[in-house]
């Protein structure tokens, strides 16, 4: 359950779109059967960590069979971002459709300097759910938050007019905003998140001789 997006025609970017690519209109009782099941596995994290859910505990917690779990998210990633799902939802509109530094009325150059301080305190709100969904590496790079936030860069670095490889460039500043790197630097490394914004911005500047 990941959000997609495409790059317009026209190069401008991608509209807000919601986490669950498979979302077909749910019969009342199908939503409230769903609403239970993420109600039980917000219960399950708080009490034992985003590490320990399991797809079992949620059907125990939530008094049904675990193939109803897997049918409503497919599997422990998709029941994951569900959970995450508001909180996406409300990231992607602050730089979709938000107000300036992040939201279209801004410069690109400006929306992208904000962009990284936002994604990386993002990042680090949720990190505990984030790092337990981490899709396998097949699956990884094809996730559907990544390929929103892939788009949205390399829209931004066309409107800025670098003169190189946007797509690749793109994926540079990405390897930047990845949870599990900024696990690493806060955790093990005992950096912050000013010091990460500020290397953003350093690197933001370097990219686009700016």
């Amino acid at each position: 359950m990941t959000p997609s997006a495409r790059l317009h025609d026209d190069g401008s970017e991608p509209r807000l779109l919601p986490l669950a690519t498979n979302q077909i209109p749910m019969r009342a009782d199908a939503a409230r059967n769903r609403a239970r099941l993420l109600e039980a596995a917000s219960r399950l994290v708080a009490e034992h960590g985003a590490e320990q859910l399991t797809m079992e505990a949620v059907a125990a917690a939530a008094s049904v069979g675990k193939g109803t779990v897997f049918r409503r998210f497919g599997d422990r990633t998709g029941l994951l971002m569900a959970l995450l799902d508001h909180s996406e939802r409300v990231y992607q509109e602050s730089f979709l459709s938000g107000p300036p530094p992040l939201g279209p009325a801004a410069p690109a150059l400006e929306r992208l300097s904000a962009f990284g301080g936002a994604t990386l305190r993002h990042l680090a709100a949720h990190r505990e759910l984030l790092l337990a969904a981490e899709p396998d590496p097949a699956r990884r790079y094809a996730a559907g938050p990544r390929n929103v936030r892939r788009i949205h860069i390399t829209t931004l670095l066309r409107e800025i007019g670098t003169g190189g490889d946007d797509e690749l460039l793109a994926e540079v500043l990405l390897g930047y905003l990845d949870v599990p790197l900024l696990n690493h630097l806060t955790r093990q490394r005992g950096m912050d998140l000013e010091r990460l914004e500020a290397g953003w911005r350093d690197l933001v500047a370097r990219i686009t001789r700016s």
